[in-house]
């Protein structure tokens, strides 16, 4: 879902699908989906930073997670899909802790993890703009694009208009 959210986003020009945060080398999606790799599914993102800022690629992130949730992500459960963001820079680190103040100044417990980023494994082809090329696919239907719509009511101006749907 991350990766069709961020594609959405104006000055967002890919969104790539991978791993990240684990300590084993060349992560596959059956390696990652035990559990045992210490890997999250993770997303690369691409992005023109005179059009959208890191803080508000941070306020996406966050306005399209299920915040308190841990070990998870609406229905996939599990290590592997924990939510995690990853700075690449101590600017960036604290974008992101001002943001987590904020949302928890409001009440929330907020469940992802933030860590410095080390290196991001590209997931395999298949998983590369899976919704896009799977449409009807029960998930992405039942899953992704309510996430999506849901997303888009919260932040209606950064969304592309060819991104609505």
């Amino acid at each position: 879902c991350v990766e069709e959210i961020y594609e959405g986003v104006i000055g967002v020009s890919e969104s790539i699908s991978g791993y990240s945060g684990g300590h084993t080398k060349n992560p596959t999606y059956e390696d990652s989906n035990t559990g045992k790799t210490g890997h999250a599914e993770a997303n690369e993102i691409i992005y023109d930073p005179s059009v959208v800022s890191f803080k508000t690629l941070v306020d996406v992130y966050f306005a399209s997670q299920h915040i308190e949730q841990v070990n998870g992500q609406g229905p996939d459960h599990g290590s592997q899909y924990r939510s995690i963001i990853f700075y690449q820079n101590d600017d960036q680190k604290k974008i992101i802790e001002d943001k987590i103040a904020s949302l928890t100044e409001e009440g929330y417990s907020v469940g992802a993890e933030v860590k410095p980023f080390q290196k991001f494994w590209v997931a395999e082809d298949y998983h590369q703009d899976y919704a896009k090329l799977h449409p009807t696919h029960g998930y992405i239907r039942g899953v992704s694009i309510p996430r999506f719509r849901k997303f888009a009511q919260k932040m209606p101006q950064v969304i592309k208009p060819e991104a609505q749907h």
